[in-house]
């Protein structure tokens, strides 16, 4: 069952200011390139706009998983930006649960308090903000 938890207006999400740059950033790469590319465009396109208006990010920011203290297994987030919001870029018909129960396994992993999912496919940007 996937948990996320409600809350009221977009200020009042954990680091609202940071995932607002974001969310401009990829409308912006959106309004550019259109639907239609490989998610590797759109996430160098998103570097651009990073780089364009000195936002800090990590790119394919490596996390391991762990269980009892033990190293099970190791995933890469697509983007962290200012080492407080992970972003998982899709180019996919439409969000579907995994894509929602993957960002919540990485705010879990991570400790992080907010995370985006965007989705590049569609002709108009689709993006959720998720808390765990």
């Amino acid at each position: 069952m996937l948990r996320c938890r409600a809350v009221g207006g977009k200020d009042q999400y954990p680091h609202s200011d940071i995932t607002e740059k974001i969310i401009g950033c990829a409308i912006d790469v959106h309004k550019d390139l259109g639907p239609g590319f490989k998610e590797s465009a759109y996430e160098n396109a998103m570097l651009v706009e990073f780089h364009a208006k000195n936002i800090s990010y990590v790119q394919q920011m490596p996390v391991s998983i762990l269980y009892r203290g033990k190293k099970v297994g190791r995933y890469r987030i697509d983007l962290v930006v200012e080492n407080k919001v992970p972003v998982e870029l899709k180019c996919v018909r439409n969000i579907n649960l995994e894509d929602r129960r993957r960002l919540l396994s990485y705010l879990k992993a991570t400790g992080l308090k907010v995370g985006l999912l965007v989705n590049f496919a569609k002709p108009t940007i689709e993006i959720k903000r998720m808390i765990p």
